[in-house]
């Protein structure tokens, strides 16, 4: 989470992997605004520093897949560097790394 990633080739194809899939693509979609596609998360506070953290049970709940489907799921995009996560209490919290996916849209624009 703090250190940043260097996307390679190698990573690459994991990230496009990990979009491949158009459930994952819309998580990673929603998670870009994600006070407008979630719920208020209650348990997540400034101290966290983890803002725009989503909770996997809204996450769940928006796409309507089962939790282990899900995990799964974000889990790829975690893997991939897509996303961050943290746990707060009782809770795993993700977000969109949007270092990775700066890096992804530069390596687009001037590679492909």
């Amino acid at each position: 989470m703090g250190e940043q990633q260097k996307i390679n080739e190698e990573n690459l194809i994991d990230i496009f992997k990990a979009l491949s899939n158009v459930t994952r693509l819309k998580i990673i979609q929603m998670l870009k605004q994600p006070e407008m596609n979630f719920p208020p998360q209650i348990h997540i506070h400034k101290k966290d520093n983890f803002p725009g953290g989503v909770c996997v049970g809204d996450i769940r709940e928006k796409v309507g897949l089962g939790q282990s489907t899900t995990s799964q799921y974000l889990s790829l995009l975690q893997k991939s560097g897509l996303l961050e996560t943290k746990r707060i209490g009782q809770w795993t919290y993700y977000r969109r790394n949007e270092d990775v996916i700066k890096q992804l849209e530069s390596f687009i624009d001037k590679k492909l």
